[in-house]
């Protein structure tokens, strides 16, 4: 090819990317996360010359992480540079990474991650903007190939999407060759980040070892690895459309039929536990899945990430968390009252007013209460009631409940009690 035609090529690619994933509409703003390298000089470049073509407002954003000292400032100031060069606005911002990591017990990559997704919100949310990042088909290969390494399952091989939320990858479906091909045929001046040379990142000893023994089988193997990706993420979504279905349909008041989440595909069944972990921020890797699957199957208890607990009793599943110090609760009742408690408002209400000395009181349980169902009027330990109503112990402590002495009148979850009807009381929750 000539000089022109790879650099064409390039632009047809990302073209294609942008037209197939539908990452541009007219009129957007878009932020390029520039770091000053190759990847992200040519995503800027590249917009820039689309500009006219999608009519967009570009800008750019270069996070310095504090790790790299004056290298770091001549890559910022580069940014600085290139930007006034294009005439584009550059949002610049200072974090100091290595001791954030010391603080939140995190590695260089992962919080040096963090800081960058938070930068690119705080600057485009004012902006209405999308977030461009300079990914391409051989960032895609090595995640995929870390992930993998990790035991990932499959949202995991779905490797980096090409759109998440309104962060944008035109560069996707080239590979880091393509970029070096496309910055020597245009000219266009980068910088090189100096820890992108050592193996003491993960991803680096990917990319030096790896990524070269792959591609010396298939020189096409980021290409590969990137349709592999592609059809992942639509097996996921598949799955995850599944798991909703099962979700809702196992769904009970305090938590999710266990034998109805059983009775469901393999596949299904690992998405369905795998998005109420999500959910519930509970961090489950494989290993949690599978023993929260041994539980739906025997009962117990599983502890998750993030102060999390999964639980199947009485073939009831759900996912608790830690649970926090009682605060005792008393109120004394008497003909008609509202309050609220722990975030819900409680109005209550009897046809006549009781003597001091008579007057039932709002609190939580105590030892030694006891409940008269209505319908049945059989009496049974308040313990007893609540368990046979499948309410889960991490719930009983905090229950609202109005007693007289023991004799509860009326307990959140169990409704109004043989006393409780003898004296017409009425209780609503909102």
């Amino acid at each position: 090819m000539s000089r022109n035609d790879i650099a064409e090529a390039v632009l047809v690619s990302a073209v294609s990317a942008i037209e197939k994933y539908g990452l541009i509409s007219d009129g957007d703003n878009i932020i390029v996360a520039l770091s000053g390298g190759a990847d992200s000089v040519t995503l800027l470049n590249i917009l820039y010359s689309l500009k006219e073509k999608y009519n967009i407002t570009l800008y750019a954003a270069h996070l310095n992480h504090g790790i790299r000292g004056a290298e770091a400032d001549n890559d910022e100031k580069f940014c600085k540079i290139l930007c006034e060069n294009y005439n584009i606005k550059l949002f610049v911002k200072h974090i100091d990474v290595p001791k954030l990591c010391a603080e939140q017990k995190l590695s260089e990559e992962l919080c040096g991650r963090n800081e960058r997704y938070r930068f690119f919100e705080e600057i485009s949310s004012p902006l209405g903007a999308k977030i461009a990042t300079a990914h391409t088909a051989t960032d895609n290969a090595e995640t995929l190939l870390f992930n993998l390494v990790r035991g990932s399952s499959v949202r995991g091989a779905s490797a980096i999407p090409p759109v998440r939320g309104n962060i944008i990858r035109p560069l996707i479906e080239l590979t880091r060759d393509d970029i070096e091909s496309y910055c020597s045929e245009k000219s266009l001046a980068y910088v090189t980040d100096s820890t992108n040379l050592s193996d003491r990142y993960t991803r680096n000893k990917l990319r030096h070892s790896a990524i070269p023994v792959l591609k010396e089988l298939n020189p096409r193997a980021e290409s590969a690895m990137l349709a592999f990706s592609r059809d992942a993420a639509e097996v996921d979504s598949f799955l995850e459309r599944c798991a909703l279905d099962r979700l809702e349909l196992a769904k009970e008041k305090y938590g999710y039929n266990a034998d109805i989440l059983l009775n469901s595909d393999p596949a299904v069944l690992k998405a369905s536990v795998a998005k109420l972990c999500r959910d519930n921020d509970a961090g489950a890797e494989r290993r949690h899945i599978d023993l929260i699957i041994s539980i739906l199957k025997y009962g117990g208890a599983v502890e998750l990430k993030n102060g999390r607990k999964a639980v199947c009793t009485q073939n009831i599943f759900r996912i608790t968390a830690e649970k926090t110090e009682n605060t005792r609760f008393s109120l004394t009742f008497d003909k008609s009252m509202s309050f609220d408690y722990l975030g819900k408002t409680v109005s209550a209400s009897m046809d006549f007013s009781l003597s001091e000395p008579d007057r039932p009181v709002f609190r939580t349980r105590e030892s030694g209460d006891r409940f008269t169902f209505a319908d049945r009027e059989v009496t049974k330990p308040l313990r007893k009631a609540l368990n046979e109503r499948k309410i889960p112990s991490e719930l009983r402590d905090s229950l609202l409940v109005l007693c007289k002495g023991s004799t509860v009148l009326w307990c959140e979850g169990l409704g109004v009690s043989k006393q409780g009807r003898e004296l017409d009381i009425k209780i609503i929750i909102r």
